[in-house]
């Protein structure tokens, strides 16, 4: 019989492992399930610093309202209530280029320039300024853009920004990807020629990769703080709908027209 070798969980009749420990006996009220996800990933125990921080960064990205993501959660909840599982899938599958991803996309930006910068631990904010003009610089001219610069709603500023560079600094995992982040915000008005917040996704996608997780996973951790956020906006759904109304309004207000003659 062939054997599939896994880290991560088996059982028989009498346990089940997880990493090597017994679920039951070793984990189950010992371990919380922040850390928990961390580990599985990493395949390595966390600090408690680090678990602070990465507990910040879930809770950052569970829920924003009525984003599309919550939106289709709910309309898909109306319209199969026997089927939870198919509302949070409708949820998570809106995670993306705009709603999710930029934590990844911000995180996998950052982690390419940090690999090829050598040892920073003794860099001042100016050598991180003077490496972010040089990338920035770069970037416009290509026509790109930086991942995590700008937010439709706090065009003022990010409020979870400051929060995850204080957790940070207090637990000391402030990295080289959040002190690069944190330069473009610094610099980019010059390079850019306007002001753009630092947004939340994009910090915290900085903070992933200054916990040393897989770039490669970024956006699964994205996925699992929304799984949160939409189990209770289906919760809420069930107590206080709203899908109804949404499908009403856009059913009764629909008009046709005609289709472009140049199409």
């Amino acid at each position: 019989m062939s054997e599939y070798e896994t880290s991560l969980g088996t059982s028989d009749a009498d346990s089940i492992t997880l990493m090597g420990l017994d679920v039951a006996d070793d984990l189950m009220g010992k371990v919380g399930f922040g850390e928990l996800a961390f580990w599985m990933v990493a395949q390595r125990r966390p600090s408690a610093g680090e678990v602070r921080l990465f507990e910040a960064v879930l809770v950052s990205l569970a829920d924003h309202g009525f984003t599309p993501t919550a939106i289709a959660a709910r309309l898909t909840y109306y319209s199969a209530p026997d089927s939870i599982q198919g509302a949070v899938a409708a949820g998570l599958l809106g995670g993306g280029s705009r709603f999710l991803g930029v934590t990844e996309d911000t995180g996998t930006f950052l982690h390419r320039i940090v690999e090829g910068l050598g040892d920073t631990s003794t860099w001042t904010d100016e050598e991180w300024d003077d490496t972010a003009r040089s990338v920035l610089t770069e970037v416009k001219g290509s026509g790109k853009f930086v991942p995590g610069l700008g937010h439709p709603v706090h065009k003022s500023g990010d409020p979870r920004v400051p929060a995850m560079i204080r957790i940070a600094t207090e637990e000391g995992v402030r990295g080289p990807h959040m002190r690069l982040f944190e330069a473009f915000g610094r610099v980019h008005p010059e390079i850019l020629g306007r002001t753009l917040p630092l947004n939340g996704a994009g910090i915290a996608g900085a903070a992933l990769a200054d916990l040393r997780l897989p770039v490669s996973m970024l956006r699964g951790f994205s996925l699992l703080a929304r799984t949160a956020g939409l189990v209770g906006q289906i919760a809420e759904e069930q107590r206080s709908p709203i899908g109804p109304d949404v499908y009403h309004s856009v059913d009764r207000n629909a008009r046709f027209v005609a289709p472009r003659a140049d199409l």
